[in-house]
């Protein structure tokens, strides 16, 4: 198998290949390519910080502020909830109205008086399950 690079400015990206049939390469290619991982624009103290979104463990509004919570960070964000729910829907869960978490930086559920759920994520951050959200959490994380 060969592989050839051409690097043009004028056109959009792309990768081609041919092949006489498909094998485990060509598998882990097409996985690579599709799971190309969306970057966000956050704001720190005045300093614009581009941030995967695979290193979000929760998005969530407060003071009427949507902040993006990561391993160390808490970013400000400039979109709204539901437009990231939109953009970003399969890799987080909406667990109440004002938060979506990412289902593979949950580290707990814990329940607490009155029957709801608390979420704590692997970075310490926690919140509750709404009951709106409680059968469409569920449903994800598989309970």
């Amino acid at each position: 198998m060969k592989c050839t690079i051409v690097i043009d400015k004028d056109r959009d990206e792309e990768v081609i290949i041919y092949l006489k049939k498909p094998n485990e390469i060509s598998g882990k290619i097409q996985n690579l390519v599709g799971k190309a991982i969306p970057t966000l624009v956050g704001y720190v103290n005045e300093n614009i910080v581009n941030v995967d979104v695979d290193d979000v463990f929760c998005f969530s509004v407060q003071e009427g502020r949507v902040y993006a919570f990561t391993q160390n960070e808490q970013l400000l964000v400039k979109e709204r909830l539901y437009m990231l729910e939109q953009q970003f829907g399969d890799r987080f869960v909406k667990i109440n109205q004002s938060c979506l978490v990412s289902p593979d930086k949950i580290a707990r559920f814990d329940t607490s008086v009155g029957a709801s759920l608390r979420v704590t994520l692997k970075n310490g951050y926690f919140d509750y399950v709404s009951r709106r959200q409680m059968k469409v959490v569920k449903k994800r994380m598989g309970l």
